[in-house]
């Protein structure tokens, strides 16, 4: 019986070390942060349609996407994402698949052509 105590206490106290070193690991970061330079050549980008609003509420919906910032005048989109489901690559191909360019990816030509007159060079 002192033996199956021993044993039993034993265990027990290895599988306790093991959940407390794993509950003092830190978590990975998974909300990232990035500001992608875009190439935006109207003055209204917010208010216009076929900018400010189609691009925000598309990138809202590419999953893992949590908020994006347009800034205009600095000609950068921030995007806040979740790491675990996308990665910056798979959010500038959107970027470019709605029609701007989107740091070294290209806009997709079809997508500019459908920009409003106000969002082309």
């Amino acid at each position: 019986m002192k033996n199956v105590i021993k044993v039993f206490s034993t265990i027990l106290i290895i599988v306790l070390s093991f959940i407390s070193a794993n509950a003092q690991e830190p978590k990975q970061k998974t909300t990232q942060t990035a500001v992608i330079k875009t190439a935006i050549y109207c003055d209204h980008c917010k208010a216009c349609e076929s900018c400010g609003d189609r691009l925000e509420k598309t990138l809202l919906k590419e999953k893992g996407v949590q908020m994006i910032t347009l800034d205009e005048k600095a000609m950068t989109i921030k995007v806040v994402y979740n790491s675990r489901k996308t990665d910056i690559t798979k959010i500038k191909t959107a970027i470019s698949k709605l029609g701007y360019d989107a740091d070294d990816i290209k806009a997709d030509v079809v997508a500019y052509e459908s920009l409003d007159g106000c969002c082309k060079k």
